[in-house]
């Protein structure tokens, strides 16, 4: 039995390393001195005879080996907590650690007050909120959930839609010498893009049903949803922009619906799990809650409509 347990300590110390991108991040979080992990590290290593990570003086990298020991290692991991959960933790309170990650913007602005909520409902869940707008891989960045703007292409990942953001082409009224007339006069003027939902092609839908794409030329692209706001207030070219980020200069004017007839594409919020992962009682109350309070709390500002 203890040398059981011990395997599945060097596991847990292995993938706290990877997710901690540190031996002493790693040490700090499970409580234990730098030497000690380190040997625990070491001695993984010497049971199965590989280098499982690459150390310099500033950086640690999985090798190959790592990358899949550290795979298989989660669905181990798991699976004891499966046990756990249907044989000692099936009557006590949610516990555990948490990591999401959840777009940077919208994780930052609204989400952030769910997941407070949701920690202080269950104090006993070390809760990790980690915001990142690029795609990431489940097994490499370890993750409970991920909640994403747009399209989950992970095949591997069970998704829940939670609502659906209206976006609307806008620009600073300086921009503007006259509200243009018809959608395509947006063409000539000045664009500026958020990376990856548009760059070159503005698809729009009337309300009538009609549809149209612009293929304006970007005077700016950009990654970061903050950076294209504050450019479009300095009225350096029309964005189209998700309600819920702008709400607050469309009322004071600062930035103009510029055909309200119009619409880009609406995106969905989706969350995303392993789908054959077991999942904790603390994960299945936090996506309940997501699902729950998400829609709630964009609806509150009109900033997202149910989902489909």
């Amino acid at each position: 039995m203890s040398k059981s347990l011990d395997r599945l300590t060097l596991l847990e110390t292995f993938v706290r390393i990877a997710d901690a991108g540190s031996i002493s991040a790693a040490a700090r979080d499970l409580g234990l001195s730098q030497p000690s992990v380190s040997r625990q590290l070491a001695e993984l290593e010497s049971r199965f005879k590989t280098q499982l990570m690459q150390r310099t003086t500033h950086t640690l990298s999985l090798t190959a080996a790592g990358a899949e020991l550290l795979a298989d290692a989660r669905r181990l991991l798991d699976d004891w907590e499966a046990i756990e959960d249907r044989y000692i933790n099936a009557d006590s309170e949610v516990r555990g650690r948490l990591k999401v990650i959840a777009p940077v913007a919208l994780g930052q602005l609204h989400l952030i007050d769910i997941a407070i909520a949701f920690q202080q409902q269950y104090p006993n869940v070390s809760l990790s909120w980690q915001l990142e707008d690029h795609d990431i891989r489940f097994a490499e960045v370890g993750c409970d959930c991920w909640i994403k703007i747009g399209s989950v292409l992970d095949t591997s990942l069970a998704v829940t839609p939670l609502c659906e953001v209206e976006r609307l082409a806008v620009a600073a009224p300086p921009l503007l010498k006259t509200q243009p007339s018809q959608v395509q006069d947006l063409e000539t003027l000045p664009w500026l893009a958020l990376e990856p939902f548009e760059g070159g092609r503005i698809p729009l839908t009337h309300a009538d049903g009609q549809t149209t794409t612009l293929l304006p030329d970007d005077r700016l692209a950009t990654n970061n949803i903050f950076a294209l706001r504050q450019a479009t207030l300095a009225g350096l070219g029309i964005a189209v922009l998700p309600r819920w980020f702008i709400q607050t200069e469309l009322q004071k004017g600062s930035l103009v619906d510029i055909l309200p007839s119009w619409r880009a594409p609406q995106l969905t919020i989706h969350i995303a799990y392993l789908s054959t992962r077991h999942q904790p009682i603390r994960l299945q109350r936090f996506i309940e809650q997501m699902v729950s309070d998400v829609p709630i709390a964009l609806n509150s500002v009109s900033l997202c409509i149910p989902a489909r």
